[in-house]
């Protein structure tokens, strides 16, 4: 699955119950998943090329009850420079996860989004 630099790429669901919410997924659209431990699973793509989302568990839903939107970057810390330049708020200083590094921030507007890289 090829990422486009700065695209739409991912979305992440917070759920309070990882286990019910694969059950539901899975039942209801026939999604299947990589288990990534007992907090994470990606949302497989329906091609069998990598992952198009995740579901996340948390003790309550995101705040505004929405996903989380993840975009994609080619140079993760040019973007994060990027994001601050542009009038944005840097919520999570890039961090490591199975799958490269990633950030959280938050738009003029508060809204939160995130955005990977591979490397």
């Amino acid at each position: 699955m090829t990422s486009t630099h700065h695209a739409l790429d991912y979305v992440e669901l917070t759920v309070t119950d990882l286990a019910a919410a694969k059950a539901f997924y899975s039942g209801a659209f026939g999604w299947s998943f990589v288990d990534y431990g007992p907090e994470y699973a990606g949302i497989a793509s329906p091609t069998g090329d990598g992952e198009v989302g995740g579901l996340a568990a948390a003790t309550e839903a995101r705040p505004a009850g929405g996903p989380l939107v993840l975009l994609y970057s080619d140079d993760l810390d040019a973007t994060a420079e990027a994001i601050v330049a542009a009038g944005g708020e840097i919520l999570q200083q890039p961090y490591d996860f199975p799958g490269g590094r990633r950030l959280h921030f938050a738009d003029p507007s508060g809204n939160e989004l995130g955005v990977w890289a591979a490397q």
